[in-house]
């Protein structure tokens, strides 16, 4: 490839990524059987109010998705494959 023909790279706009991880969260959360994200986040020792503002696709720190995605019984890589 020369410099003529480079590759366009898609800008990743941070927002909609954001708003895709919340959609993820939320989806594991009723497969597994939670109705209430407040019931799931007091059973899973996260705080209620944030865990509620990480399903609505608000910024998020990845500690604490970590801490998300273990409380689902997954690793990262698991959390990631579907989706994303």
């Amino acid at each position: 490839m020369d410099k003529s023909q480079k590759r366009v790279k898609t800008p990743i706009e941070p927002e909609e990524q954001l708003v895709k991880l919340g959609a993820r969260i939320k989806a594991l959360r009723i497969k597994a059987g939670y109705a209430s994200y407040e019931t799931f986040a007091y059973e899973h020792g996260l705080p209620r109010a944030q865990y509620g503002r990480y399903e609505q696709g608000k910024d998020l720190r990845f500690s604490s998705l970590v801490k998300v995605v273990a409380s689902f019984g997954m690793t990262i890589n698991e959390f990631f494959q579907e989706g994303f």
